[in-house]
């Protein structure tokens, strides 16, 4: 996949406090920006772990400088892929991630789209594929990270499976 763009404004906030509020941009000298990079990394992992997913040998690391992060492993399958890398870039801070991940059982891949201001689900749909009552597919394939099909936001971005 390589790199993808993201909204750095947008996204959770993981980096509100402690260590890794220090790998944002405000970062200062080397060893405390390394030490915040390493926190922002752990506290990303912490995360899509939070979300059910994985993959061996799972490794997220973050240029806070850069609003850059890397994951590396092997996901199960595509989607779990998609999901980590959503995972990583739809945080507050981060502006593009790298993807070093494979996957163990390959497939088609999912299209992507950044959320805009009047967005729903429905009319996303409707775009991909023709028929806003597909919106269901979409929320599916962007779970856990969406918990509700109202909740979704201005810059973030969502996973678009091929229409089934």
């Amino acid at each position: 996949m390589g790199m993808l763009d993201f909204i750095k404004e947008a996204g959770e906030k993981l980096f509100g406090g402690g260590e890794a509020k220090a790998a944002t941009p405000a970062a200062a000298p080397a060893a405390d920006a390394d030490a915040a990079n390493r926190a922002a990394g752990d506290a990303i992992e912490g995360y899509i772990r939070q979300m059910g997913l994985d993959a061996t040998g799972l490794t997220v690391q973050v240029d806070g400088s850069q609003g850059l992060v890397t994951v590396f492993g092997v996901a199960p399958d595509q989607a779990t892929r998609e999901k980590i890398i959503l995972c990583c870039g739809n945080v507050q801070g981060v502006d593009k991630v790298d993807d070093k991940m494979s996957v163990n059982v390959e497939t088609a891949e999912s299209q992507w789209h950044t959320v805009v201001k009047g967005d729903t689900l429905w009319a996303i749909s409707q775009t991909a594929y023709g028929n806003g009552a597909l919106y269901t597919a979409i929320f599916e394939a962007n779970r856990p990270m969406l918990s509700n099909p109202d909740k979704i936001y201005p810059g973030q971005k969502l996973r678009i499976p091929p229409k089934a």
